[in-house]
């Protein structure tokens, strides 16, 4: 039967280990080494397992050990955890923050945000929800969600926001897609012969289709499958110019330009929002403010990189097609001569099987007879 085991026998255990014996162990503990020694013995009778080896010159654990030693370690460091939720609480820390983002957030600065979060509370625990236009705001009213990012249209009533760095969306097509090939701006009545990829709400309610052009559209309530079906060049719509960027830069995806649409129209100003009667700890305030320090510094320079890069492929590919015109035109005029020459042979050989042989080969035939 196992006993009672202490947190400082697991503790001892852990020095003893990383310490690599037992005397470097009380001198690491402070103690002297009978005591470190006894807290292991005792440590090993509770459990009914011998943890170290002590047939060598120096104690190495045994199998079991190893075991144990891990679970030594998980144990401390719940315990310190549990230490430091209690020690935060007393301050005022929250236990736990929730946070739900719009699906057109970066998410280069989320993957920021969370991981300078860890390092700043490591005992509170974080949930990340994504969801798209007003299911944000009704996350956050709810309550399933202290902290939402949304775009102003889909910010409800109640809450409260604060301006976070826009987003600016981009129009793009597969490289491969028709209008890919257009310079300039595309008028709407061509852009309408073509299906246009669209993120809408999932539920019935909820803000309208924005920034629809084509009469045929097809709609998802994803992002990322919106991504996946201009790549395949399903058709054309707007991407979030930090999600596009890679695309487009190994040209995969071609930026367009709608003639409909300004220069900065789709730019979209998303906000930190929660509700009004939320007061905000110290956990949900550092939160607001990163993100307003992240999001200061969007990757444009890497989007107009791409955008130019489009450019590139259109030009790319206008040459593919010249050149291939060209070879084929070639190749064409080649074969025409060859057929022409060998036309022109074959009526040689012809002409000359017709007359016969010269006079001089008669002679010599003649000769030859006689």
């Amino acid at each position: 039967m196992i006993g009672e085991v202490t947190l400082d026998q697991l503790r001892v255990l852990t020095a003893v280990a990383e310490a690599g014996s037992f005397s470097a162990a009380a001198k690491r503990l402070r103690r002297v080494q009978s005591a470190v020694s006894q807290a292991i013995a005792n440590l090993e009778r509770q459990l009914d397992v011998a943890v170290f080896d002590r047939s060598t010159r120096v104690p190495t654990l045994t199998e079991p050990g190893k075991a144990i030693l891990a679970a030594a370690r998980r144990v401390a460091g719940e315990v310190d955890a549990l230490r430091g939720l209690a020690a935060g609480i007393g301050r005022g820390l929250e236990p736990s923050v929730s946070l739900c983002v719009d699906a057109l957030f970066p998410l280069a600065v989320l993957v920021a945000l969370c991981r300078e979060f860890a390092a700043a509370f490591p005992t509170v625990a974080l949930r990340v929800d994504t969801e798209t236009m007003s299911a944000v705001s009704a996350r956050v009213l709810a309550g399933a969600a202290t902290l939402g990012v949304a775009a102003p249209i889909a910010v409800a009533p109640g809450l409260e926001r604060r301006p976070l760095a826009p987003i600016r969306m981009i129009a793009v097509v597969a490289a491969e897609h028709p209008l890919a090939q257009v310079e300039g701006p595309i008028d709407s009545a061509r852009l309408g012969e073509h299906v246009q990829v669209v993120l809408s709400e999932r539920g019935a309610t909820g803000v309208p289709d924005q920034a629809v052009l084509s009469p045929r559209t097809w709609r998802v309530a994803d992002l990322h499958t919106k991504q996946a079906l201009l790549r395949a060049g399903l058709g054309w719509g707007n991407l979030p110019a930090a999600m596009a960027e890679d695309d487009l830069a190994a040209g995969r995806l071609v930026a367009i330009r709608p003639a409909a649409w300004a220069e900065d129209e789709h730019t979209l100003h998303l906000s930190a929002i929660h509700r009004a009667d939320t007061i905000l700890g110290p956990a949900h305030r550092w939160i607001v403010e990163r993100l307003t320090t992240l999001c200061a510094g969007p990757s444009e320079p890497r989007a107009e990189a791409a955008g130019k890069r489009s450019g590139e492929v259109r030009a790319e590919a206008a040459g593919k097609r010249s050149n291939k015109a060209r070879a084929e035109a070639a190749g064409k005029r080649s074969n025409k001569a060859r057929a022409e020459a060998a036309g022109k042979s074959s009526r040689v050989s012809t002409d000359a099987r017709r007359r016969g042989p010269s006079r001089g080969g008669r002679a010599r035939s003649g000769k030859s007879e006689a």
